[in-house]
C-alpha cells in the first residue's frame, strides 16, 4: 500500500509541471508570437514523445496492422473529444475550441506520463521516480502554452485555472492503471493501450495545437527553433531514462 501511494505521488509530478507552467502564464504577460513559438515547442515535445519513446516499444510488441488500428481509434477518440469541447460552449468559436483541445495534447501526453511512472515504479520505485521527474521540467512549456494562449481569448481565470488543473488528472489515473494493471499485462496490451495514446496525442498535435501555434505568426525562426529545442530536450530526456 505505501509503494502505490508512492507510485500515486509520483505521477503528480508531470502535472505539476504543467499547473506550473499555467501559473507562470497567469503571472507574466508576453508578447502573443511568444506563445506561438511556445506552442511549436510543445508540438516539439509531443512529437518528440511518440516518435521516440511510443513508437520504438509499439512497434515492438504489436505487427503494425493492429498498430494502425489502434492509432485510428486514438485519432477518432481525439474528434470526439473536440466535438464535446464545441457543446461544451455551446457551439463557441472555432478558435477558442482549437485553444480548448490544446489541453487534449497535454492530457494524452500526461496520461502517457502516469501510464508510464505506474508501469516504471511497478518495476522499481526509482525507476517511477526518474521519469515523472524528468517529465515534471519537460511538461512547464506545454502548460505556459496551453494556458497563456487561452488568456489570450479572454476565457475566465476561473475557468483557465481549471483547465490546468483538470489537465492533471489523465496522469493520476493512468498511474493507477499502469501500477495495478499493465504491470500484469502482456506487452502487447500495453502497446495496443499506447498506439490510441498515439492516436490522441499526434492528431491533437497536428489539428490544434500547431494552428494554434501559428495563429499569432510567430517570427519563422522562434518557432522553428522552439520546435527543435522542444524535440531535442525530450530526445535528451527519453535517452537519460
Amino acid at each position: 500500500m505505501n509503494e502505490f501511494i508512492l507510485i500515486v505521488g509520483f505521477a503528480v509530478l508531470p502535472a505539476l509541471g504543467n499547473f506550473i507552467g499555467a501559473v507562470i502564464a497567469e503571472k507574466v504577460d508576453t508578447p502573443r508570437w511568444t506563445i506561438g513559438a511556445a506552442l511549436h515547442g510543445a508540438a516539439g515535445i509531443a512529437i518528440a514523445l511518440v516518435s521516440l519513446e511510443m513508437l520504438p516499444f509499439i512497434l515492438a510488441s504489436l505487427p503494425v496492422s493492429i498498430f494502425a488500428i489502434g492509432f485510428v481509434i486514438g485519432a477518432g477518440a481525439s474528434l470526439l473529444v473536440a466535438k464535446g469541447i464545441v457543446l461544451w460552449q455551446n457551439g463557441g468559436q472555432i478558435r477558442a475550441t482549437q485553444a480548448f483541445m490544446v489541453y487534449t495534447v497535454i492530457g494524452a501526453d500526461l496520461f502517457s506520463d502516469g501510464l508510464m511512472t505506474g508501469a516504471g515504479g511497478a518495476v522499481a520505485l526509482e525507476v517511477g521516480l526518474l521519469l515523472a521527474g524528468a517529465q515534471l521540467f519537460a511538461n512547464v512549456p506545454g502548460g505556459f502554452a496551453a494556458a497563456g494562449n487561452l488568456k489570450h481569448y479572454r476565457i475566465p481565470v476561473g475557468r483557465r485555472l481549471a483547465a490546468a488543473a483538470l489537465a492533471g488528472t489523465p496522469a493520476l489515473l493512468s498511474a493507477i492503471v499502469g501500477y495495478a494493471v499493465f504491470r500484469h499485462a502482456a506487452p502487447e496490451t500495453q502497446a495496443f493501450a499506447l498506439s490510441v495514446i498515439a492516436g490522441i496525442l499526434l492528431l491533437a498535435t497536428i489539428e490544434d495545437m500547431v494552428p494554434e501555434g501559428d495563429a499569432p505568426r510567430p517570427p519563422r525562426w522562434s518557432s522553428t527553433l522552439a520546435f527543435a529545442i522542444g524535440f531535442a530536450a525530450m530526445a535528451v530526456t527519453v535517452s537519460s531514462v
